[in-house]
């Protein structure tokens, strides 16, 4: 048998182990997690998929359906505009959902309009139709949204929970086009402990361009700033990672698991937007 098998055979067995580990309390579930992620932290050290090295952006190679975007930037631009222009209420990131992301790092004046986050947000969607139905067009994206970060703001440095995505920025709304270079990301594809967030000043900064995406790893550690006096937009995505069938089998049975969650859902009905009806004359 090979080991492709082997690993298809014991998928529901892994995948049951974690869901039984939501049951058992704060604690163990939290192992459970941790080890199900160590599984593909093991298997990219093991080569068994490709490891991202700082910035790709040669990644439309690997994930072609994700060139919809590029290709119609202005209709997610104008979408976007159109939202900000309306001054819709849109969710602050801290209220989404307090484990949404390790590092409590959502204090600082940080919006979102998301689209899906495991599931479509149906009232969300209805508002920039255009961009939902181009969404709905590429296959494996878990969680899309607007990342709108205000003037003067400064995401520290933080880390994401999951192996199995890799993130998707495009540039949206980048003040003068980073001309100054004042909005950027910064990741250290390096490090390997966390708990030194110092070490973020050896990382490599991207700077944000209007039309143009990038992909990373966001296990890594990485912070953000929006220097400018504008607001800034990116377009976020975490797409299921490009990996050998068997994996990919069960990376999708962790994550449908994962979006089973309470807090899941939580973000879900907290990231509805409603577009306030103007007083009745």
């Amino acid at each position: 048998m090979t080991v492709g098998l082997v690993i298809l055979c014991i998928c529901a067995g892994v995948a049951l182990a974690a869901y039984l580990g939501r049951g058992l309390g704060a604690a163990a579930g939290n192992r459970t997690r941790k080890w199900a992620a160590s599984i593909f932290v093991r298997a990219e050290a093991r080569g068994v998929f490709r490891k991202l090295s700082g910035f790709d952006r040669n990644f439309l190679e690997e994930y072609p359906a994700l060139r919809i975007l590029e290709d119609n930037y202005q209709i997610v631009r104008e979408e976007c505009l159109a939202l900000l222009a309306e001054r819709v209420e849109l969710p602050r990131m801290h209220t989404l959902s307090a484990t949404y992301t390790s590092g409590g790092i959502h204090t600082i004046a940080w919006k979102t309009f998301m689209f899906k986050s495991g599931k479509f947000i149906r009232e969300n969607c209805a508002l920039a139709p255009r961009t939902a139905a181009l969404l709905r067009q590429i296959p494996g994206v878990y969680t899309a949204f607007f990342s709108i970060l205000e003037p003067h703001q400064h995401i520290k440095p933080h880390w994401g929970y999951w192996k199995g995505f890799v993130r998707y920025h495009l540039g949206v709304v980048i003040p003068d086009n980073n001309r100054n270079q004042l909005c950027w990301l910064r990741v250290n594809s390096r490090v390997q402990d966390r708990s030194r967030p110092e070490e973020i000043e050896n990382g490599e900064k991207y700077y944000w361009k209007d039309g143009v995406s990038v992909m990373f790893d966001d296990t890594f550690l990485h912070d953000a700033a929006n220097e400018s006096d504008e607001v800034r937009v990116v377009f976020w995505l975490d797409v299921a990672r490009r990996m050998p069938w068997h994996f990919s089998l069960l990376n999708k049975l962790f994550i449908a698991i994962g979006h089973m969650d309470a807090s899941v859902r939580r973000i879900r009905t907290n990231a509805r937007v409603t577009v306030p009806r103007p007083n009745a004359s």
